[in-house]
């Protein structure tokens, strides 16, 4: 088998349309369940797409918008453990100075755009647009609003599609209403600012992949909706001046895998006397000598110099885990990165990791059964669910589906479609560093810019 190769002769493209629909293989691509990606995207169009690990959301974005892995971009997790102030806290960064491909673009002269990627706050894209409610002290939301480029674009879209459906996008009520007003407001930004460059984050498959797994017939079901969905977005782009001239790029940041099993590794650092806790039931973590922030199926371990063998020997016989990391470990899985954790746990196919130190309800944080994507120091699934005490559920057992670990069970995809997609040879798995260096090549980014992104274009020289 050889390396996908975009030919050395093919044209750049005029415009390039990303979607980037979160969950997708490209087993779900055929004519029965997903016509319109089939139509768009043949068979011999896409291939598996190889996520960094750990394949979650922040770092797998990072990694396929910058050409660059975790080990130097720093984003190990979707959530941020500061080592000074000793906290932990999930989707709160902003641009921080990092520079992807729609800023470079931007500097070089393009038009671009990019909607819902995490950290965007503070992006120079022309075009952008992050949720970014307006909350209390205590992150109650008092009204919803968006973050955008350029000012003033939320209002536009509010006036013409309503709020942003919040509720619909992350929750108990997450369903395809937050993938549609997304898809609706691109072709809002397409008729408005003709983007040369559009990357639109397609959440819907996200929900079910979690919900039910992979394997369930619930998840091919949602295949048909969010095929729907892209076949509106589709038929208004075919509509617009430059269609004959439109790359679309298809990527998904990972794939899941069913799974049966959560794991606790705060409880097992909790009985082992290194993880305490406070008078509410919080998380004690400057006054613990481990914690572990948990991401889906991997969890980083951060833990006093002293306590490092300790956290290890406490979680050695715990049930779930494929595999601990320490130092050479974290190198030879490219997250040698200060960001990481003394360790990085990695679950086995059919577990996950939740953040739960406690045993006893009673004894569990306030936050615990609340809407609370930012206090929580762990990714908790199981906001997708209804609880029966609060709004959120702390039944771990209703999560069927988890990504994170990096098999071939559970890659992502890439693929070129539309009137002006080059051929895609070969049927290796693409990296996903490769997939920014390549969008740029296709957009005529050439010389020290296109040098900027680390990683390789697939249109290779002969």
């Amino acid at each position: 088998m050889t390396e996908p190769t975009i030919p050395e002769t093919t044209d750049s493209a005029d415009r390039v349309i990303v979607l980037d629909v979160v969950g997708l293989q490209p087993r779900h691509i055929d004519a029965d369940r997903t016509p319109t990606l089939e139509s768009q995207f043949p068979s011999e169009s896409v291939t598996d797409l190889r996520p960094p690990f750990p394949a979650v959301t922040v770092p797998a974005q990072t990694t396929l918008a910058t050409g660059r892995g975790p080990a130097e971009h720093g984003d190990v997790s979707s959530g941020e453990y500061d080592r000074e102030r000793q906290t932990a806290a999930f989707w709160e960064r902003d641009r921080d100075g990092r520079d992807r491909i729609w800023e470079t673009a931007s500097e070089a002269g393009l038009t671009t755009g990019v909607l819902n990627f995490q950290h965007l706050i503070g992006t120079s894209a022309d075009i952008a647009l992050t949720p970014s409610p307006i909350e209390d002290e205590d992150n109650n939301m008092l009204e919803m609003d968006c973050w955008t480029n350029p000012d003033g674009f939320y209002d536009d879209l509010r006036d013409d599609l309503d709020h942003f459906p919040l509720h619909n996008y992350w929750g108990p009520g997450a369903n395809e209403e937050g993938s549609r007003w997304i898809l609706s407001a691109a072709s809002e930004a397409i008729e408005r600012f003709d983007p040369d460059l559009l990357w639109v984050y397609v959440p819907h498959l996200d929900y079910v992949g979690q919900s039910n797994g992979p394997g369930s017939n619930a998840f091919d079901e949602e295949l048909a909706v969010v095929d729907d969905l892209l076949a509106d977005f589709l038929a208004d782009l075919s509509e617009t001046d430059r269609w004959d001239e439109t790359l679309l790029t298809l990527v998904s940041e990972y794939g899941f895998h069913d799974v049966d099993r959560p794991v606790f590794p705060n409880r097992a650092l909790r009985e082992a006397g290194l993880l305490e806790t406070g008078g509410d039931g919080d998380v004690d973590i400057p006054g613990s000598d481990a914690f572990a922030m948990v991401d889906h199926q991997i969890a980083h371990v951060y833990a006093d110099s002293d306590a490092v063998a300790d956290a290890r020997d406490a979680l050695a016989d715990l049930e779930g885990i494929d595999d601990v990391l320490e130092e050479s470990g974290k190198a030879e899985y490219g997250i040698d990165h200060p960001n990481a954790g003394e360790l990085v746990l990695v679950a086995d196919r059919d577990a996950w990791f939740q953040y739960y130190w406690w045993d006893d309800r009673a004894a569990a944080p306030p936050y615990a059964t609340d809407m609370d994507i930012h206090k929580k120091p762990g990714f908790d699934p199981c906001e997708l669910f209804f609880g029966d005490e609060g709004l959120v559920s702390l039944d771990a057992a209703q999560v069927s589906g988890s990504h994170g670990r990096v098999d071939e069970a559970a890659l992502g995809t890439f693929g070129l479609g539309g009137p002006a997609a080059p051929a895609l040879e070969g049927d290796e798995p693409v990296d996903a560093t490769d997939v920014t260096p390549t969008v740029a090549d296709l957009l005529g980014l050439e010389g020290e810019l296109s040098m900027a992104f680390e990683g390789t274009s697939l249109r290779q020289e002969d």
